[in-house]
């Protein structure tokens, strides 16, 4: 059975429509406001993960650790610096 022209004309134009809300729906996705705020969406997510919040906190301590290694070596050469400055100032 042949198609009338009107029922075409119409089928274009509901596909028009589609194609026209599509691309407007696309084109709203890939805004940059939008990115951001859904990677924001995700990341808060994601840090609310408890397995997450855990390994947050274990490399908080390995960081707070290592600046406390340091700060206590620093001292350490410190004092032996000032320690060998007082033998050498004693032997002139």
């Amino acid at each position: 059975m042949a198609r009338d022209i009107d029922d075409i004309q119409r089928e274009i134009e509901r596909t028009r429509r589609q194609l026209a809300s599509t691309l407007d729906e696309l084109a709203d996705r890939t805004k940059p406001k939008n990115l951001v705020e859904g990677a924001k969406r995700e990341a808060t997510a994601k840090f609310q993960d408890p397995k997450v919040q855990k390994v947050l906190a274990g490399i908080g301590v390995v960081v707070a650790g290592g600046i406390a290694f340091a700060i206590v070596r620093s001292r350490k050469r410190s004092n032996d610096l000032e320690e060998l400055q007082k033998i050498l100032a004693g032997r002139s």
